[in-house]
């Protein structure tokens, strides 16, 4: 195995790139990212994470065997264009795996352009959180080079190939984070008009009696989207757009992402002290 072989790039030290670049450090890989245009937040996560920092992309692309672009999905398309030049002039270029929540047209999109440029390209999504001990989320690959990214099993990703199109892997995104994105975003809207209505401790007594399960997977996922809200904004348009017509569906995704964005603008103004944090905070804690 040459060294190039073991290095691989992450574009984006969010949560997820940060955790999954670890992971790979520490199953032996050489994991570069870079920090440009970066903020303090994302500088100090790859700092614990131990990453190399190159703020080269010619240098990355004639470094890495691969290069995983793991940021928001608002940011998907400038990352991929990015890297299509440095890419393009490596006599041995790396695969471009997009991992990001974009629809499959968008991934479609994405790929037309390394395609043109001779550059090879796989469709992924990440399914679950961060990688942390004991768990690991999944890699959905799909396209006509996915099967290569079955070799960084060896650093610790837990992966799975679809198809050899372009767009599964996008599709099985939108499908799974429309479902618990989706859901999030509803049971905040209603317990929030519970509250306001005053009869949150009936809706939240009715469903202990016969909606437990449901109950259980708000009180964690509406509690801890607020500070994530803003990445969810795009994520909603995207899963808009796989959805096509308002007959689909679609219109309630709109809806998804306009409800992410205010929710986001509170979150900045006024953090856990905001009103709607606390109004789910407290229709989801126990009472004494």
């Amino acid at each position: 195995m040459s060294n190039r072989d073991e290095t691989i790039a992450i574009i984006g030290t969010g949560e997820m790139g940060a955790a999954v670049g670890r992971r790979m450090r520490e199953a032996g890989a050489r994991v570069l990212t870079s920090l440009n245009n970066r903020g303090s937040a994302s500088i100090e996560r790859a700092a614990r994470a131990q990453l190399e920092v190159v703020d080269d992309d010619d240098r990355i692309a004639r470094e890495a065997s691969f290069i995983l672009s793991i940021v928001p999905p608002g940011a998907a398309i400038s990352v991929a264009q990015r890297f299509i030049e440095p890419m393009r002039k490596v006599d041995i270029r790396p695969i471009f795996a997009d991992c990001n929540a974009v629809s499959p047209a968008t991934a479609r999109r994405i790929a037309e352009v390394f395609a043109l440029r001779g550059c090879d390209f796989i469709d992924a999504g990440i399914i679950g959180g961060p990688p942390r001990p004991g768990y690991d989320p999944r890699f959905y690959a799909s396209g006509p080079r996915a099967r290569a990214i079955e070799s960084l099993r060896k650093f610790g990703l837990d992966i799975e190939i679809l198809d050899d199109r372009i767009g599964t892997a996008s599709a099985l995104k939108m499908s799974y984070a429309g479902l618990t994105k989706g859901l999030v975003a509803i049971g905040a809207a209603m317990t929030s008009a519970a509250l306001r209505a005053g009869l949150a401790p009936a809706l939240k007594a009715e469903l202990k009696r016969s909606q437990p399960t449901l109950l259980a997977m708000l009180a964690v996922g509406v509690q801890s989207m607020y500070p994530k809200a803003y990445r969810w904004i795009a994520e909603m348009e995207e899963i808009a757009d796989f959805l096509g017509a308002p007959s689909s569906g679609s219109t309630i995704y709109e809806g998804a992402a306009r409800f992410y964005e205010q929710i986001a603008r509170d979150w900045e103004l006024g953090g856990e002290a905001g009103d709607s944090f606390q109004s789910a905070r407290a229709f989801f804690t126990e009472q004494r």
